[in-house]
């Protein structure tokens, strides 16, 4: 199913934050771990970033939604803090 945004928001697929290092070495969570997701479409106003890009992004104000056991955000253009 594909999702299409409109305006300037931004339709992207969630990361779960790591648990574990390359070497095993099990990570504790942190309480205020950033948020980083991978850029899947993107609305016709959006000039910043582009699909297949992984951004980071203000949490609290994402909408999520689980389609097909995937977890999707929708965010707009101005909450997404950085690319990496």
């Amino acid at each position: 199913m594909a999702i299409k945004p409109l305006k300037d928001r931004i339709v992207a697929l969630k990361e779960e934050p790591k648990t574990k290092t390359a070497s095993g070495i099990l990570l504790g969570e942190a309480k205020e771990a950033p948020a980083y997701a991978v850029v899947e479409s993107v609305g016709e106003e959006v000039k910043s970033v582009k699909k297949g890009d992984k951004i980071v992004y203000k949490e609290y104000s994402t909408t999520n939604l689980k389609i097909d056991g995937k977890d999707y955000i929708i965010v707009d253009e101005k909450d997404v803090l950085a690319t990496v």
